[in-house]
Parts: structure tokens; sequence; C-alpha cells
């Protein structure tokens, strides 16, 4: 079982930390460089839509995996980085959660009036908070990964 946990966890950051990558460095800059707003806006709209759905399923997967692992550790004899891992993960979930509340909305309904400064407006805040997401994810990677190394 714990084998199974670990695979759905790293199956879900796998995904997680690879769309936003793969978004933020690949998709974004090509689209921004080669089509007009009202086009660029409305392809990012429709890809976002999609992306979120499987990153809502990807989060339940590595919450449900890590808390379980957790669990069955037990939390006190945890260590220290796979708390600083769950922190730093629930941090990053309220960040998404930020994200498809309050910017996505803003984004589609921009789209959908042809608004295109409103969705512009959204995308940029949506573009800035995945950034910050993927920077707090590459840290949780370093902790995952090198954390028990610090552990006293």
């Amino acid at each position: 079982m714990r084998e199974f946990l670990l695979l759905l966890h790293l199956a879900g950051v796998i995904v997680w930390l690879g769309g936003m990558f793969f978004a933020h460095f690949c998709l974004r800059p090509v689209a921004a460089g080669q089509l007009p707003p009202p086009q660029r806006l409305q392809l990012l709209a429709a890809v976002l839509g999609r992306f979120f759905v499987a990153v809502a399923v990807a989060i339940a997967a590595i919450l449900l995996s890590g808390f379980a692992r957790l669990a069955h550790t037990g939390f006190a004899q945890a260590p220290l980085h796979w708390h600083l891992m769950a922190g730093l993960g629930l941090l990053m979930t309220a960040i998404f959660a930020l994200i498809v509340v309050r910017h996505y909305p803003r984004l589609r309904a921009g789209v959908a009036a042809g608004d295109w400064p409103a969705a512009g407006s959204a995308m940029n805040g949506i573009r800035q908070w995945v950034a910050t997401n993927l920077a707090l994810g590459g840290l949780t990677l370093l902790v995952a990964t090198l954390g028990s190394r610090f552990a006293a």
C-alpha cells in the first residue's frame, strides 16, 4: 500500500508541476509571440479550463496519498521535512483555489464579453500566481528530496 500511495502522490505532483512548467515557459510565451490578444486569451482560457480540472484531480491525489502516508507513520513520528512538504502543499493548494475562484472566472468573463483588457488583466494575475506556485513546487521538491539530510 505504501508504494501505491507514493505512486499516486508522485503522479499528481508530475501532472501539477509539469503542467505549470509547460504552461508558463512553453505555451504562454509562444502564444504571446504568435497570436493577437483575442485569439491568445481564448486559447489560454480553454487550455487552462482543461488543465485546472486535471490539477484538481492531481491535488486530490496528492493530498489523499500524502496525508494517508503521514497518518500511517503518525504525525508526531513523521520527519520534519514531511510536515514542511505538507505545509507547502497546502499553501500551493490555497493559491490554486485563489486562481480558480478569483482569476479564472474573470478571464472567462472577459473572453466571453470580448473585453480583452479585462481578460488580459485576469490572465496576468493567473500568470503571476502560477509562477509563485511553480517556485513553491520547486521548493517542495527540494524539501522532499533533500529534507532528510538537514534533520537533526
